[in-house]
């Protein structure tokens, strides 16, 4: 809209097949099982391509601390890692939006929302714009999977014109 209003975003729910040109959905429905420790654990296996070993990457695991947002919420800004991936996993079976972009070279795209609900996790892809962090209803921890090393690895673009998601 030329007018500057606030486009709107439909939200999504979040499934492996509408996020897979994202990055993986992690969760453990559908995964691979398997038995390990004599019995007494149920492994779910290899649920996202960790993809940090570009230039001399290594992988990090840190807590992130989200505040929660409140709907609607205004996407004005996106940022990618162009060299590695990054993995939230929710620490909590909190809700939290998830929001996305094609790329347009060196431009995010008209973004994409999902709703992550129930434990399940997101592993947005090298070079995958998204928008930062966004907890929903409460404070929520979550686990972080991403890549550590020398060189930059964030780039952030802004909108000309805001996007709003006003519900999920």
């Amino acid at each position: 809209m030329s007018d500057g209003s606030p486009l709107p975003i439909r939200v999504q729910t979040l499934t492996r097949a509408a996020f897979a040109p994202f990055g993986d959905v992690i969760e453990t429905d559908g995964a691979e099982q398997r038995l390990i420790n004599g019995g007494t654990t149920t492994r779910y296996h290899d649920l996202a391509r960790v993809d940090v070993a570009a230039e001399g990457g290594r992988p990090l695991i840190s807590i992130f601390r989200g505040q929660p947002f409140a709907l609607p919420v205004a996407i004005t800004m996106m940022e990618r890692h162009p060299l590695g991936s990054q993995a939230f996993v929710p620490l909590q079976k909190m809700p939290f939006l998830v929001v996305v972009a094609p790329d347009e070279g060196d431009r995010p795209g008209a973004p994409q929302a999902f709703v992550a609900e129930g434990g399940r996790g997101v592993n947005y892809a090298r070079n995958v714009w998204h928008h930062p962090l966004l907890a929903l209803d409460a404070v929520s921890d979550f686990l972080v999977v991403d890549r550590g090393g020398a060189q930059a690895n964030l780039e952030e673009a802004s909108y000309p014109h805001p996007y709003v998601v006003t519900g999920a």
